[in-house]
């Protein structure tokens, strides 16, 4: 499934090919990006832009009706520097007007001749980067699906939520739809042997695409969520309208999907798929047990069975992933608060099992590389952060996939450990401050809910004990007086104005009735809001 409220791109290009051309050049939804429309003049655009609020614009610097360079004067004038981002397309005979261009804070152009899919992702890559720097640390409104999509996903896999109702507002939030009958997981891994030796650049290109075919391939058969772990492994969970009762069908429906699109992958990029299917569950919560089974039978399979089910392996009773929520209360502690001596703790008693047990070599991978998927998917930028981790690595951290004992695992867990603690000793005090920053601007931009301290906490993937000690901390007022102190300016902004009624107000602002508004109006003012409105809004 594609993460909802992606970034925003308008193309707008006087020539059709121009249009399709970029398009179809690169993966969007790899990016997170949507385009949202097109557009053949500089006019057309405006009008799109006013409708759309797009983050990001690809324009040819000279066309009719309204040039590039007068659409985003013209945009400058009305919206500011900060939003559209631009990003224009300029032919060799038009490079003077380039110059031009720039003083109206261009974020990026772009040589029509020269345009390569590498080029143009960098130019998105500079564009997106620039964007998240303007939104902070951690993004919202808008950009709030993007950075929790993964974070839910890892939380609902490993079975980390707090409770039910957690999940719950979290689906909301996300906008979500776990309203299904049963619910199938697969994990699973695209390799190929062209793929190794290909710089790292190509290479995750290459799983991007492989990875967007095989979602769109899946999604053909049912309502799925897609995942990825990290440049080679992934998750899916398939979605069914049908009954438990109904499993064997639904599995076999899988497996055929399954190996139909490994025989896509391999025809069009040259790679080949491994995967595992966990078993059948009824309920969203129950996700965890089917995703631990389909790791267990993903490392079951291999070139002579590249799919293969765990109802399969019953009689084998090989016992190959390792249950990671055994664990959860400490690691999701340590990740949300930026911990690191229980960190360590939490990471020593694993090294200290794995070493017990020498000959389960499995579990100790299984393991690792499940402390790596959370550190990907539950930190900020959590790709990049462990991408620098191993930079002096030839493979990244994909070298954990080249150890082969025991020991070795141990080893590479141990490195990891010491550069998270590190990059949490270095993030933690500005991280605490920079939640209470957001939450407060959520607040701010959020006031027509009835926001709650649960929900809130939420949103931000953290518990609500937790948010609520940070805000003491960090702010003069309690999370509720926060709360009823921006409602109730924002309630006087709404009297003064005189449009609406007392009890209109009460409810666009989410009380739940006039009676208890108008209780909270005169704890934060003093006076009620008839009163307020009787003395002139003195």
């Amino acid at each position: 499934m594609m993460r909802t409220n992606m970034y925003k791109l308008l193309i707008v290009d006087d020539e059709p090919l121009v249009q399709a051309g970029i398009r179809s050049m690169l993966n969007w939804a790899e990016l997170h990006i949507e385009v949202t429309g097109s557009a053949m003049n500089g006019q057309t655009a405006l009008k799109l832009i006013e409708e759309q609020s797009p983050d990001i614009v690809i324009t040819d610097i000279k066309m009719p009706v309204m040039s590039g360079l007068e659409l985003i004067k013209s945009c400058r004038e009305r919206y500011g520097n900060d939003r559209p981002c631009f990003i224009i397309l300029t032919s060799y005979e038009d490079f003077h007007m380039v110059k031009e261009a720039l003083t109206y804070q261009v974020t990026d152009y772009l040589v029509k001749l020269e345009l390569t899919q590498e080029s143009l992702r960098e130019a998105m890559e500079r564009v997106l980067s620039r964007i998240r720097q303007t939104e902070g640390p951690i993004a919202h409104p808008r950009g709030m699906e993007y950075l929790f999509y993964d974070k839910f996903f890892i939380r609902l896999l490993n079975s980390l939520f707090e409770s039910e109702e957690q999940f719950l507002l979290q689906t909301k939030e996300l906008n979500l739809d776990f309203h299904y009958k049963s619910y199938v997981c697969c994990h699973g891994e695209i390799s190929g042997r062209q793929a190794a030796s290909l710089p790292t650049e190509k290479q995750l290109a290459l799983f991007a695409a492989s990875m967007q075919l095989l979602k769109e391939l899946a999604s053909k058969y049912c309502p799925i969520y897609g995942l990825s772990l990290d440049t080679r492994h992934f998750a899916l969970i398939f979605c069914f309208e049908d009954s438990a009762s109904e499993e064997e069908s639904l599995l076999a429906l899988i497996e055929n999907a399954l190996k139909g699109i490994r025989e896509s992958l391999t025809k069009y990029y040259n790679v080949s798929l491994q995967c595992g299917i966990g078993n059948q569950v009824g309920s969203p919560l129950e996700v965890c047990d089917s995703y631990q089974h389909s790791r267990q039978a993903s490392q079951n399979a291999g070139e002579a069975c590249p799919i293969m089910r765990y109802d399969n392996l019953r009689l084998q009773k090989s016992h190959t992933s390792f249950n990671i929520s055994l664990f959860k209360d400490d690691l999701t502690r340590a990740f949300e608060e930026y911990d690191g001596e229980v960190l360590s703790r939490t990471l020593d008693q694993l090294c200290e099992l794995f070493l017990a047990h020498p000959n389960h070599f499995l579990q100790a991978m299984d393991g690792a590389c499940n402390i790596l998927y959370l550190s990907i998917s539950l930190l900020q930028d959590g790709e990049q952060t462990v991408s620098d981790f191993f930079r002096d690595s030839p493979d990244g951290y994909c070298s954990i996939y080249r150890q082969s004992t025991v020991e070795q695992v141990v080893s590479w867990l141990r490195y990891f450990q010491r550069q998270l603690c590190l990059l949490f000793e270095s993030r933690r005090k500005d991280y605490k401050n920079h939640i209470v920053m957001n939450v407060k601007k959520y607040i701010q931009e959020n006031l027509t809910k009835r926001l709650s301290l649960n929900q809130v906490a939420a949103v931000f993937g953290i518990s609500p004990s937790y948010l609520s000690q940070l805000f003491g901390k960090y702010n003069d007022l309690g999370f509720s007086e926060y709360i009823n102190t921006c409602k109730i300016n924002e309630s006087k902004r709404l009297l003064e104005d005189g449009s609406l009624k007392i009890y209109e107000i009460a409810d666009m602002l989410g009380f739940e009735s006039p009676f208890y508004f108008s209780k909270v109006f005169k704890k934060v003012e003093g006076i009620s809001p008839t009163e307020y409105t009787a003395r002139g809004f003195s």
